[in-house]
């Protein structure tokens, strides 16, 4: 098989973001397998950066033995994006005008567009993750027809501006982490001339949990919710945060505390700054021994195409209890009877209580949902599918 190229708008050993580690991941595995293969990108610092300065120089750079081709972005108009953008976060519609105007001025490297245009022959496949970019957009456009998407899809405004459906549904391919990211795409996109498969993410599988080393460490000894992950209203922070007061209040006798690791800022209420412990960015082990420690995870975002901590919540054989409008994570955890799912306050108070209460039966789940991610997401089985998916788009 020819190289492959993998296509993301910025790229590092250090960069934090859900598509980004899953990137580093597969390139990471694959080229260990022997997988000839690079990665195009711009030479943009990070997602939290200036989308039109360039940080890293351009041409070839090597992350962790693997080769890195940086291109320049352009300089943008950011406050015409910024006006547009903000309606399309609240859920608003926008002219087929301001969605070109998006696309021109999101991050964009014609640089990167005419490499792809003029090395098309040099690769079997170009593939792209995740959908939202423009550099993704346009460069899908160079070459269509060699073009495989991980798109990471779900829910909300911008996957359905009527833009992405000139590239989006003349790909080859479409990898999704999820069964309801593949039924989102096919209700949003014409998908019917491109090979698509539910293969999932890969997740790190090897090591061990040490929970009380965890409470040693940090003095936790009650009993804890844990959230893990970036701390920004996106991820349903402020409703955990909500809930976990008024269960307080309701169980006034309850000792029990909310943990918060991860990056970002999170303004907590003065009555739950003794109750709640925001421990901020920790290394790997003790993000692990949390999530061992725990009595169990509480993810409520509701825009998820897959969910990594999940997965490491059950590698610590613990359970999870997600939002029931995120279709990604309720379907994990009806798949697993690894957790349960909340509508409203009351529900959630009534799976934590349960939860809380039955410890043989939440201990169950927990290995229920290690059970599944070994089978299903440990990387070696994702790099065999992987490589099968790509062999037979490449008829290989």
């Amino acid at each position: 098989m020819k190289k492959l190229a993998f296509i993301i708008p910025w790229y590092a050993a250090n960069i934090t973001g859900g598509a980004e580690s899953e990137l580093r991941g597969i390139v990471g595995h694959l080229s260990k397998a022997g997988v000839d293969l690079e990665v195009l990108t711009t030479c943009v610092k990070q997602f939290n950066s200036d989308w039109g300065a360039n940080f890293y120089p351009e041409g070839i750079d090597d992350v962790n033995g693997v080769t890195v081709r940086r291109f320049p972005v352009r300089r943008r108009d950011a406050a015409k994006f910024d006006a547009i953008n903000i309606r399309l976060m609240n859920n608003q519609q926008v002219s087929k005008e301001e969605e070109q105007t998006f696309m021109e001025e999101f991050v964009n490297s014609p640089a990167l567009y005419k490499y792809i245009r003029e090395h098309k022959d040099d690769y079997a496949l170009f593939i792209y993750i995740p959908y939202m970019f423009s550099t993704n957009y346009y460069g899908i456009l160079e070459c269509p027809e060699k073009s495989v998407m991980i798109p990471c899809f779900h829910e909300e405004a911008y996957i359905h501006m009527d833009i992405y459906k000139k590239a989006f549904e003349s790909v080859r391919g479409m990898i999704y982490l999820a069964k309801p990211e593949h039924d989102l795409a096919n209700r949003v996109f014409d998908l019917s001339g491109a090979k698509q498969a539910v293969l999932g993410a890969g997740v790190d599988t090897e090591f061990e949990s040490h929970p009380e080393h965890f409470r040693e460490k940090f003095g936790i000894q009650e009993p804890f919710i844990l959230y893990a992950g970036r701390k920004d209203v996106g991820k349903n922070i402020y409703l955990l945060i909500q809930y976990y007061g008024m269960y307080l209040k309701r169980h006034p006798e309850s000792d029990l505390k909310l943990v918060l690791i991860g990056g970002g800022e999170v303004t907590i209420p003065e009555h739950l700054k003794d109750r709640i412990i925001d421990l901020g960015f920790v290394d790997l082990q003790d993000k692990h021994d949390a999530c061992a420690a725990a009595s169990l995870l509480c993810n409520p975002s509701i825009h998820e195409s897959f969910s990594i901590v999940i997965m490491e919540s059950w590698l610590g054989e613990r359970p999870v209890m997600v939002h029931e409008d995120c279709a990604v994570t309720q379907n994990f955890c009806r798949e697993t009877n690894g957790g349960l799912w909340f509508k409203d306050y009351y529900e959630f108070e009534g799976g934590l209580d349960y939860l809380l209460t039955h410890e043989e039966i939440a201990k169950q789940m927990g290995r229920n949902g290690r059970e599944y991610v070994l089978q299903n997401f440990s990387w070696d089985v994702i790099v065999d599918k992987l490589m099968t998916f790509f062999k037979e788009l490449t008829q290989e």
